[in-house]
C-alpha cells in the first residue's frame, strides 16, 4: 500500500523561531535527529499540524542519506512546540508501527497501524519527521556533528546559521519516536492492518 507526499508540511520562509542545538553525545541525543527527507528543497522550519502528537516504533530502521537540525511545530491552536526536524532519503522498518490517541465525545480512541512484519519491512522515500523524543540503539556511518544546517548532505536543509548534524547511513534498533508531523514521497506498508481502540494501546 503505498501512501502519496502529504502537504501538511508547509515552508514558512527563513524565519529562525524556536531554534535549538540538538548535542550528538550521548548518543540517545543524537539520535533524536534520525528519521526524515523532504524533496522540495529548503525545508521548512515551522510546521502546521494537528493538536495531537503520535508515536512511532519499530525493532529496527536502515536509512541512508541522513541529517537533523531544529524547527518548530505549530498546532491547530496556534501553541509552538519545538521540534528536532529529522531527514532520511530512503529507509525500512521493520515491524513498524504507529499509533494516535485522540479525546472524542464519546470518550478516548485510538488509532493502532503495524506493517513490516514477517521480515517484510516497510520503506519510506523522502522522509521527514518533525519529533519531540526518541529512545534506540544508533550508529552512524560517516557523521558529521555541528554542521551549518544549510549545508548539511541532504536536500532538504535548514536555516543558515543553526547547529545541524548530517551522515551517510543510520541504523536504530528499538526504536521509539514520538512526533508531531511525518512526510514522504511515497511510504509503502506491507502487511498494514489498521485498528481502532479504545485508547489504552499505543506502540510503546
Amino acid at each position: 500500500m503505498k501512501f502519496p507526499k502529504s502537504d501538511r508540511v508547509r515552508k514558512f520562509g527563513s524565519s529562525h523561531a524556536g531554534r535549538i542545538a540538538l548535542v550528538a553525545i550521548p548518543a540517545g541525543v543524537v539520535a533524536a535527529a534520525l528519521m526524515g527527507g523532504v524533496a522540495q528543497g529548503a525545508v521548512p522550519v515551522s510546521f502546521a499540524v494537528s493538536g495531537s502528537q503520535f508515536q512511532i516504533g519499530a525493532s529496527q530502521l536502515e536509512g541512508t542519506g541522513f541529517s537533523q537540525y531544529a524547527g518548530v511545530a505549530k498546532d491547530t491552536e496556534g501553541k509552538e512546540h519545538t521540534v528536532a526536524i529529522a531527514n532520511i532519503k530512503s529507509a525500512t522498518l521493520n515491524d513498524l508501527c504507529q499509533s494516535v490517541i485522540t479525546d472524542t465525545p464519546l470518550g478516548k480512541v485510538g488509532v493502532l497501524i503495524k506493517a513490516g512484519g514477517n521480515g517484510n519491512p516497510a520503506s519510506a522515500s523522502d522522509l521527514q519527521i518533525g519529533m519531540t523524543g526518541l529512545k534506540g540503539d544508533a550508529s552512524f556511518g560517516a557523521i558529521r556533528i555541528g554542521v551549518d544546517a544549510s549545508s548539511v548532505n541532504t536536500e532538504a536543509k535548514g536555516s543558515a546559521g543553526d547547529f545541524a548534524q548530517d551522515a551517510d547511513t543510520v541504523s536504530i534498533k528499538n526504536l521509539q519516536q514520538t512526533a508531531w508531523s511525518t512526510q514522504a514521497s511515497v511510504f509503502t506498508l506491507t502487511g498494514m492492518t489498521l485498528e481502532l481502540t479504545d485508547g489504552s494501546q499505543g506502540c510503546f
